[in-house]
């Protein structure tokens, strides 16, 4: 009887189990597909430009959807692998924009690139190059494609496109990668993924940048062109600047700079720099809300990459950011020659790049000044 009793009640322990696992998986499947909706719109056949996407559940003011939210896992090397095959197709009949062919990549990954494959870049490349097929024809089936193209082209837009070398013989624009690694040239630093892992100064909370730790004074680079938004000191990240590009969809946030001597004389608020350009450098102020106070045990440079779609994700719970390690990764390719004015100790750049963003931008700001 007892052992009778003991199966029935091992036997019911284990259904227990089974229908506890069974309705856990059922819950998780669920809230995946949840989020995944919330997250993103079904995509709508469009231009391979095409970057109006509206994501659904959120609206502005106007009533004009946009993305709430976007987790950037792009690998550098296929960034990287993606960037090739827009730079050697640039000047031909069927130029390819690395951008998106990385949100075509994006669609068919579910956004997750940890098992990127290039061969799964190379068929989609090559039917391009080939005319087999086009952009619209690839992802017309493709529910996300738009949502990838928006939130990819808001990451990495302004990385690639026309410049000019100041001072070269040549006076043709050149193409191709013209955002710089926020480390100049020559100065050594090491990082890792770090972004997610908690911080406690203040409160607990997530590190919403990635740290590259160097040498006190290591000089810091703009990593794209645009304009200074803030500039001065913050309790958590110290000296801090932050760049906003000039289609306002990036905001670059540089923090901990150096004590005495954080950023670059000129620089202010409404300053205009260009990609490469020396904007700070490197140290460890910070957690104090004493101006110019050392607080952080280890010299870094936190970097940060803000994504804004709507301006009402500028400050406060709806801000997005986004992991920058794979980033500087692909970044560190393209480094930023320095030199030292030994009369001002301040570092510049050796050579100086002209980029049409800035001539753009300046003009549009003297036709609304007028």
């Amino acid at each position: 009887m007892k052992k009778t009793t003991r199966f029935k009640l091992i036997v019911s322990i284990e259904l227990f189990s089974l229908f506890g696992i069974l309705s856990l998986t059922y819950f998780r499947s669920q809230t995946e597909n949840f989020i995944h909706k919330l997250l993103n719109q079904p995509a709508t056949n469009s231009s391979v430009s095409s970057q109006n996407t509206q994501s659904s559940g959120h609206t502005d003011s106007s009533g004009k959807g946009f993305i709430k939210w976007v987790d950037f896992k792009v690998t550098s090397e296929a960034m990287n692998d993606a960037y090739q095959y827009d730079l050697q197709s640039h000047d031909t009949d069927t130029p390819l924009d690395w951008v998106c062919l990385l949100a075509v990549l994006g669609a068919k990954y579910g956004g997750d690139f940890k098992n990127y494959n290039k061969a799964d870049l190379t068929r989609i490349a090559d039917k391009l190059l080939n005319k087999e097929s086009t952009i619209q024809q690839l992802t017309q089936d493709m529910k996300y494609y738009n949502y990838y193209n928006e939130a990819y082209h808001a990451v990495l837009g302004g990385l690639v496109g026309e410049y000019q070398i100041s001072g070269s013989d040549s006076k043709e624009m050149q193409y191709g990668l013209k955002a710089f690694s926020p480390i100049a040239k020559g100065f050594p630093y090491t990082d890792y993924d770090d972004f997610g892992s908690f911080r406690s100064f203040g409160y607990r909370r997530q590190h919403l940048g990635h740290d590259m730790m160097g040498q006190i004074g290591t000089p810091i680079i703009a990593v794209e062109s645009g304009y200074v938004e803030c500039l001065g000191w913050n309790r958590y990240g110290g000296w801090r600047i932050g760049i906003r590009s000039f289609d306002k969809k990036r905001y670059y946030y540089y923090a901990h700079l150096r004590q005495n001597f954080p950023y670059c004389k000129s620089l202010k608020e409404g300053s205009v720099v260009t990609a490469g350009d020396v904007i700070g450098y490197m140290g460890h102020t910070g957690y104090s809300d004493t101006e110019n106070t050392n607080n952080i045990d280890i010299i870094h440079l936190h970097f940060g990459l803000q994504l804004i779609f709507d301006e009402s994700q500028k400050e406060g719970n709806n801000e997005i950011w986004i992991s920058c390690y794979e980033l500087a990764r692909f970044l560190s390719r393209n480094r930023s020659e320095t030199v030292k004015d030994e009369s001002t100790k301040e570092w510049h750049r050796v050579q100086e790049m002209i980029d049409p963003a800035v001539a753009d931008f300046n003009a549009s700001k003297k036709k609304t000044h007028k």
